[in-house]
């Protein structure tokens, strides 16, 4: 049997520490080989601006195989819907069986602040407490939740364009014991920020690298994956040790990175490695309180296989979701 598990049910059994957790396990199982990370699937024509991804992954532990495949159309924008939409499916890595089908908007939303709190955890200061956010979307609200599951945050710093969106961020972040603080400009929130993070889906760089500061921490996860969309310059990256959640993801995706390989400013050799080298201990993470650390990440398979093991689990536990026979 298939469980068929839509945006609303994975709302009610999403946890963040919990992906937090499983999301760490799975950066570490690629490093250390005991899950499959392949490099993404691009699909894209000249007659249109859409792009179709296959994003998968593989693991022991877990015991399944995954895919999501994202759907990322710009000019559903004009058309007043989402411009990305995505669906994981789950299979059994012993059997091959069809285990759930999952809507991917919410199961993306929370690994993806979980990947930042993993990264934050291992390259920023144990002492960051203020947390920086350019945009503040449904992702910054995430932001806020993982961040705090992982540092002493006190403050959160945040921008957007839209008062609309801070409106519904401020609403949706009121229970948090902590300091908000409406920023100005972006540069004002980098130049709080311990921990910065960009989470626009911007085509044009909105933080600059001159306004980075020594011992600053950001998590660059904003940008659509597209090589010729990035939220950060050239001299972010250039100032910055920069690590990625895959490699060959990221020269695929990011156009952080890419844009500024094409300019000149950096290479592919001068990424430090992937995060789930540092968690296994064989690439050197934060080296002293005044580097400048940043996580580039457009997003793996296996962090959807992660949330998606847990999100399964507690959805057999409860009882929940729609049980298809698709061998009928």
């Amino acid at each position: 049997m298939t469980l068929v598990l839509t945006a609303s049910t994975l709302e009610s059994l999403a946890s963040m520490t919990e992906t937090i957790t499983a999301v760490e396990r799975g950066f570490g199982d690629i490093a250390r080989g005991t899950a499959l990370q392949p490099g993404p699937l691009s699909l894209h024509l000249p007659s249109s601006e859409a792009r179709y991804l296959l994003m998968a992954g593989m693991a022991e532990s877990q015991g399944l195989a995954a895919v999501k495949l994202l759907s990322d159309i710009p000019a559903n924008h004009h058309e007043g819907l989402p411009t990305q939409r995505s669906s994981i499916l789950l299979a059994d890595r012993r059997t091959g069986e069809t285990l759930a089908l999952l809507d991917g908007r919410v199961p993306t939303r929370i690994r993806t602040a979980a990947a930042s709190a993993v990264a934050s955890r291992f390259l920023a200061r144990p002492d960051s407490s203020t947390l920086g956010l350019v945009g503040a979307g449904a992702l910054a609200i995430a932001h806020v939740e993982a961040l705090m599951a992982v540092l002493p945050i006190r403050k959160v710093v945040m921008w957007s364009r839209s008062a609309s969106t801070l409106a519904a961020f401020k609403a949706r972040t009121a229970h948090h014991q902590i300091e908000f603080v409406r920023a100005s400009s972006v540069q004002h929130v980098v130049e709080e920020a311990d921990v910065l993070c960009t989470l626009t889906p911007s085509e044009e760089p909105l933080v600059r690298g001159e306004w980075f500061r020594p011992g600053l921490h950001v998590n660059a996860v904003g940008a659509r994956p597209r090589p010729t969309h990035r939220e950060i310059d050239s001299e972010g990256m250039r100032r910055s040790r920069v690590f990625v959640d895959s490699m060959p993801t990221a020269i695929e995706k990011s156009g952080d990175l890419m844009m500024a390989v094409a300019e000149g400013v950096i290479t592919i050799d001068d990424v430090e490695g992937e995060l789930g080298g540092v968690i296994a201990g064989d690439v050197m993470g934060r080296q002293s309180e005044d580097d400048i650390t940043l996580f580039n990440s457009v997003g793996i398979g296996m962090l959807d296989l992660a949330i998606g093991r847990l999100l399964y689990d507690a959805a057999v536990l409860h009882g929940l979701g729609t049980s298809i026979d698709m061998s009928r």
